[in-house]
């Protein structure tokens, strides 16, 4: 299978921007629980896989869409170079993301991914069911995401989801999945 680079569009949390690990890091420097690990993160809805205080659940993601944390987020293994790839050749690379609002993720890409602002555009839309809506305004056929269940409401509408491998969405399905950044190049022929 081979798809058009110019017909994709991007998640960014656990698909570009490393997160979880973000997450990890926050909640044993902020909060000493030094006891997860990233394959203990089972499920999307973090309350519901670890053995945390919602509360700090909740303040923890808090200081990662306000970009109020200390430690690094990190790019996932070959993001950076296959993005800068396919907006130098294919026009500007659309994002779309659940979160409320963009918050420090602009700036983040621009200079983690070392991309021009003009090579990219980042819509927040608040919820992953929102996602569709503005996907389907943009024409764009393919969407690169982690979360299965957003996958699930994409395929209804006829957008061809592509499950961006993670140990909390290994559950049985029907869509393209990538393990990392060179498979995806892989499939846009890059």
């Amino acid at each position: 299978m081979k798809i058009d680079p110019a017909s994709v569009a991007f998640d960014i949390d656990g698909v570009v921007a490393d997160t979880m690990t973000l997450f990890l890091d926050i909640a044993r420097k902020e909060f000493n629980l030094n006891s997860i690990s990233y394959e203990d993160i089972t499920c999307y809805n973090l309350a519901d896989c670890l053995d945390i205080e919602p509360k700090i659940i909740d303040a923890v993601v808090t200081r990662i869409l306000d970009g109020n944390y200390h430690t690094s987020l990190n790019p996932l293994a070959g993001a950076p170079d296959v993005l800068y790839h396919l907006a130098s050749s294919f026009g500007p690379v659309m994002f779309v993301t659940a979160r409320p609002y963009t918050g420090p993720l602009d700036g983040w890409i621009r200079e983690t991914l070392h991309l021009d602002p003009a090579s990219i555009d980042i819509i927040a839309t608040g919820s992953h069911e929102a996602k569709a809506d503005i996907l389907q305004q943009r024409q764009v056929d393919h969407f690169v995401d982690d979360r299965l269940e957003t996958c699930f409401l994409l395929q209804k509408v006829g957008i061809q989801p592509i499950l961006f491998q993670q140990p909390w969405n290994r559950e049985q399905h029907p869509f393209v999945e990538v393990g990392s950044w060179n498979e995806l190049a892989k499939l846009l022929a890059l």
